[in-house]
């Protein structure tokens, strides 16, 4: 009787954390979503987007909200089942059944170690392409409206080749201008430099055209045909047109590029590989360059091969990918699939290769006579005139040999390391599930009293030490301070062996939960630090 009984304190346990992850995953990824829309939405309305646009653009940022909060989530749900647990002594009655508090803690691992593997599919296959998407539509949204895209002190391209405006100040929220400069190539024949105080910007309905109004300036004309003619027009009031500026949303409907952040991690994988790759051919270049200064001062002749390169190779790089690859294959039916391979991948009868020129054989001499010999070729015959005797020294040495392959070696060095980074962060955020419900399954069990305010407290401080880690060891992993596996799961070590030890204390008999309370969470934070907490509480106090 006792495996079903400990099934069901395992479903019953699980069946706990079901509603407070889903509400904490919910309440903090709106939290972050309307964030999110504060910061963009004044500058989408202002372009004049369709209400699905901007509807698109929130929600393609869902899914990297859900892959910040979903960890989050984990620590919130334990932290309050197993306080309300222990408040309500439903733990104390469990202990006194003969439950141990690994027996307990168990099965929450169990099911953060799902919720993990759900996690790392998501960051893995989902994200990457919403992000993906949202950059795509982020960059139509940016060219959609001039005046969002001008830049003061600049000389900005308003139509491709024909107009152009310069502001010292741009107001893009009232669309005013100052101190306007613009440039109009328009007509071949004249060109038109139009100078002003002051300007404002307004569309038409259709968002085509651009229309200006510029106050107190003036107009200069050059004929190209004619420099001499020049005509200077002053105004108080100028009001112009300038059509085809583009200001409908255009949306890409083909985009290839994908940065670290749009890659699955077997595209991340294959990128880096070919980086890696290109180093190493960059390396080998810079020696041959090397080596071939060193034989010409020698009086060598140089090498003009190159040494072995680094082959290309097309395999899915680890075991993951591999089985990805295969399950991709199983999908489509195979007729599909063939029809579907692109002709130069389909198998196809061997062309007929050309006769390769056989190299003609060497003379040999008749016996008796001497093998032929090379003599070098005679100087040339000396020129007329005075012999001027050259001062400067032959050059053996090129200078800045193999800067320019270090240089090369360097830049995919970096970039193997960035793509190494993104695939080491995607593990470590996945693995935060289980390593944040083993930080709180201990402080909970300690701390029972804590409440609401042991959940909210104790939440940020592990969110804010969390991801400031993460985001630190980002940076040091890209300028190649430290390996990208140490950059990215430092913090999960630290909070590792910090929920291993409290676990390990809160399993020991002495140890048991008694019901500690806010009191005592800052008296064992004040003792890490070598704070005497006496100092702070009286010992008749902290005794009742």
């Amino acid at each position: 009787m006792a495996a079903p009984a400990v099934r069901t304190l395992s479903r019953y346990l699980l069946r706990q954390h079901v509603a407070p992850l889903g509400f904490a995953l919910a309440a903090l990824t709106a939290l972050m979503l309307v964030n999110t829309m504060a910061k963009q939405l004044s500058a989408l309305l202002g372009k004049g987007l369709p209400t699905g646009v901007i509807v698109e653009v929130f929600v393609l940022s869902i899914p990297f909200i859900v892959a910040v909060t979903l960890p989050m989530a984990v620590l919130v749900a334990v932290l309050h089942v197993f306080t309300r647990l222990a408040a309500d002594n439903e733990i104390t009655a469990m202990q006194a059944s003969g439950v141990s508090v690994t027996r307990l803690v168990a099965p929450v691992l169990g099911g953060a170690a799902c919720v993990a593997l759900l996690s790392f599919a998501w960051n893995d296959q989902v994200l990457p392409r919403s992000n993906h998407q949202l950059r795509i539509l982020q960059v139509d949204i940016q060219r959609k409206k001039p005046s969002f895209t001008l830049k003061e002190q600049v000389i900005n391209e308003v139509v491709a080749g024909q107009f152009f405006l310069r502001a010292a100040r741009i107001d893009a929220t009232a669309n005013k201008l100052k101190d306007v400069t613009i440039y109009n190539l328009a007509d071949p024949e004249r060109r038109r430099v139009i100078t002003a105080d002051s300007g404002l910007m307004a569309y038409t309905p259709g968002g085509r055209d651009l229309y200006l109004t510029l106050q107190d300036g003036d107009i200069r004309e050059v004929n190209r045909s004619d420099p001499t003619q020049f005509n200077r027009t002053f105004f108080i009031t100028n009001r112009m047109r300038v059509a085809g500026v583009g200001n409908s949303l255009e949306r890409t409907t083909n985009d290839a590029y994908k940065s670290d952040r749009e890659m699955t991690i077997c595209e991340m994988r294959q990128a880096a590989a070919d980086a890696r790759r290109e180093a190493g051919n960059a390396a080998l270049e810079g020696r041959r360059v090397i080596e071939n200064d060193l034989r010409r001062l020698a009086g060598l002749a140089p090498r003009t091969v190159s040494p072995g390169m680094f082959a290309t190779d097309t395999s899915p790089p680890g075991l993951y990918c591999r089985l990805l690859r295969r399950l991709a294959a199983w999908l489509p039916p195979p007729q599909a699939s063939a029809a579907q391979t692109p002709l130069a991948q389909q198998p196809s009868s061997p062309r007929p290769q050309p006769p390769r020129p056989r190299p003609r054989p060497l003379q040999q001499p008749h016996p008796g006579q001497p093998p032929p010999r090379f003599t070098p070729l005679p100087p040339p015959p000396p020129t007329a005139g005075p012999i001027v005797q050259s001062t400067r020294p032959p050059v053996y040495i090129t200078a800045g040999v193999g800067v320019g392959e270090e240089q090369r070696r360097v830049a995919a060095r970096q970039r193997e390391v960035m793509y190494e980074v993104e695939i080491q962060k995607k593990y470590a955020i996945a693995a935060a599930c289980l390593i944040f419900a083993l930080v709180g399954a201990p402080a909970a069990l300690r701390f029972q009293r804590g409440g609401v305010g042991l959940v909210i407290g104790m939440s940020v401080a592990v969110f804010t030490v969390y991801y400031i880690g993460l985001i630190g060891g980002e940076e040091l992993g890209d300028r190649l301070i430290l390996s990208p596996f140490f950059a990215m799961w430092t913090p999960n070590v630290i909070f590792g062996v910090a929920g291993l030890v409290g676990l390990w204390r809160i399993r020991k008999p002495g140890n048991a939960p008694h019901g500690g309370d806010w009191s005592d969470v800052l008296e064992v934070a004040l003792r890490v630090i070598g704070w005497p907490g006496s100092l702070l509480w009286p010992r008749s106090r902290r005794a009742s």
